[in-house]
């Protein structure tokens, strides 16, 4: 049942958006933010209503950072590695985060708790380091700050 609701999900995206390979990136972003991730299904789906092979839709889909392949994490924790998150210590907040809960970016906890993203910039360079929790900004953070942040969390 579960994978019939997700073929017609998938479907009325597809119907929505026309046959072009123009449509491509967002036909992944509408279904990803239906299903919450890309299936297999979804990739196979994608390239036969576009006339592209898997591997053309999977290719666009694995270069982009934006599209996930497994469900995230019920807290989606997102570190900024810009230059002055990382000239304020957006690697040690990083580093503290990989060892409280134990997953590296793009991974997503056993117990689907969390799901980690490493970000290239959030653009609140003011607020350096910045980390982004279940999409709620937290600026100036610190290893020591971020810890007590997940605690409240689990």
């Amino acid at each position: 049942m579960q994978a019939r609701k997700a073929r017609k999900a998938i479907n009325a995206v597809l119907k929505a958006h026309g046959q072009k390979r123009d449509n491509l990136i967002p036909i992944l972003q509408d279904i990803q933010e239906r299903m919450s991730c890309l299936s297999p299904e979804a990739l196979h789906m994608v390239a036969e209503h576009l006339h592209l092979s898997e591997n053309d839709v999977y290719g666009v889909a694995t270069f982009y950072a934006q599209f996930r392949f497994h469900p995230p994490g019920r807290h989606r924790i997102k570190v900024c590695q810009g230059t002055a998150c990382h000239v304020r210590g957006g690697g040690q907040v990083l580093e503290a985060i990989v060892r409280k809960i134990g997953i590296f970016p793009g991974e997503t906890t056993e117990d689907g708790n969390f799901s980690l993203e490493r970000v290239a910039c959030f653009g609140s360079c003011a607020l350096p380091p910045v980390v982004v929790v279940d999409d709620k900004v937290y600026g100036r953070m610190s290893a020591r700050k971020i810890e007590k942040l997940i605690e409240g969390l689990e």
